[in-house]
Formats: structure tokens, sequence, C-alpha cells
């Protein structure tokens, strides 16, 4: 997906996006004219046409343009998107401590990257100070399930606390983003946690990361393949 298909997504595409959603495109492809679009977007059929090819472009829908119309469903990434929007108007409405994202999923191993990147001092001495404690030498891997991969979008619109990039004398080091979490595994919750999300494209959107101040495997008896929820919140 390009950077220039990505920034041509804007409220109108979204908007397009969204009533294409509620006619039911998100089960499944719907038959869609431009000229019904239009009406609905108030605006001519050539610009409700060049708005869900943006959001084609972007990724959000899949077309197949026929005879008489075009047949249109919601990706992953279009569901994501709504799913951005649906949390800024929860928080609108029912104040920010009504932000919460639940997601699910089963313990995984991951590659031990984790235990080296968070140990290092750059950033080290930021989780201390931001996180208000030293994480395990280590992370918890989550793989989401499908619904969770979806919704685990809505993060994006939470409030996070930022660890800035650094560099050493060999290379440079990104910045990340640590969301406030709690994991429940069994009858056991561990109510300190964060969520770690490295600002690189190549982040694998269907699993989650998590550092904590213990060892989450052995506080909550947890082994590959066993089922947790997290629970994500916005820093107060």
């Amino acid at each position: 997906m390009s950077e220039s298909a990505v920034s041509a997504v804007g409220n109108d595409e979204l908007a397009a996006l969204k009533f294409v959603a509620l006619e039911g495109a998100r089960s499944g492809p719907v038959k869609i004219s431009c000229s019904g679009l239009a009406d609905r977007l108030d605006a001519s059929s050539q610009t409700a046409s060049r708005r869900l090819q943006r959001l084609e472009r972007a990724g959000h829908l899949d077309r197949d343009v026929v005879a008489d119309g075009q047949w249109v469903s919601l990706t992953e990434s279009g569901e994501a998107a709504l799913h951005r929007e649906y949390d800024h108007y929860r928080r609108i409405f029912e104040g920010p401590d009504a932000s919460t994202v639940e997601l699910e999923g089963v313990v995984t191993s991951g590659m031990g990257e984790g235990r080296h990147y968070i140990s290092l001092s750059g950033y080290m001495e930021q989780f201390e100070e931001r996180l208000g404690y030293e994480p395990f030498p280590g992370t918890l891997n989550v793989d989401l399930d499908e619904v969770s991969v979806r919704a685990q979008s809505a993060m994006s619109s939470l409030a996070g606390v930022s660890i800035d990039g650094w560099e050493d004398e060999e290379r440079t080091f990104g910045p990340a983003t640590c969301y406030a979490a709690s994991v429940t595994g069994g009858d056991a919750t561990a109510e300190r946690a964060h969520i770690i999300v490295p600002e690189r494209t190549h982040h694998d959107e269907t699993q989650l990361e998590i550092i904590a101040p213990t060892r989450l495997r052995d506080e909550l008896g947890l082994a590959d393949g066993d089922e947790v929820s997290v629970r994500v919140e916005s820093v107060r």
C-alpha cells in the first residue's frame, strides 16, 4: 500500500466506506451504483466513483465492476478504519474513561527478539521513568483471534505512553508506543502490563507483544496455546 493511497483517504472517503458498510458490505459483496452512492453522499457520480477507487487503492475495499454497477466488500483494513472511527465517537459521547479495547488470543512462543530489545539501556531507562517499572526481560506473545485482529486497530485512538527512538555508536533504534493493559489467563489476572507497539511498517498486527514487571507466563501459569484475554485502556 503506497503512502499516496493512504493519504488520499480522508473524511469524504470514510463517509463512502460507512455507507457501503451499512449496505452490508462487511458481511460480503453488495451491489452499489455510483449514482445511488452519489445521492447518499450529496456528490456527483464521478466523485462517488473516485472515492470508491481511492478506498480500493488504500486496501479498504474489494471491488468487481460490472455493466450495471459494482460489487463491493470491506476488507480487514476497511473494517479496521471503521473501528477507529467508532472508538473516536465513543470517546466523544461516553468520555475517555469509556475507551477500552477487549482482545483475545492464544499464547505463543516468540523469536526471542523482545528479550534483547527491551533490555537495551536506551529503552529500559524510559520504561522505568514513563511506565514506573523495570520490565521483565522478555515479552508475552499473543496470537490474536480473527475478531481481535480487526478490533486491535482501535488501540491507535487510545492514549498511550510514547517511547522515544534513540541511537548508539552502531545503529538507530526506533520509537514505540506502550498501551496500558491487564492480562487474564484462567482464573488469574495481571493488572500491570503494557502492550508495546514498535513504530515500524512491518509490525505484525495479528500478534501482541506484552511487557510487565514480572514474567507473565509464571504469574498467570501460562503455556503455549493457552487462551488469554487482554483489556487495553487509555492512559490517564
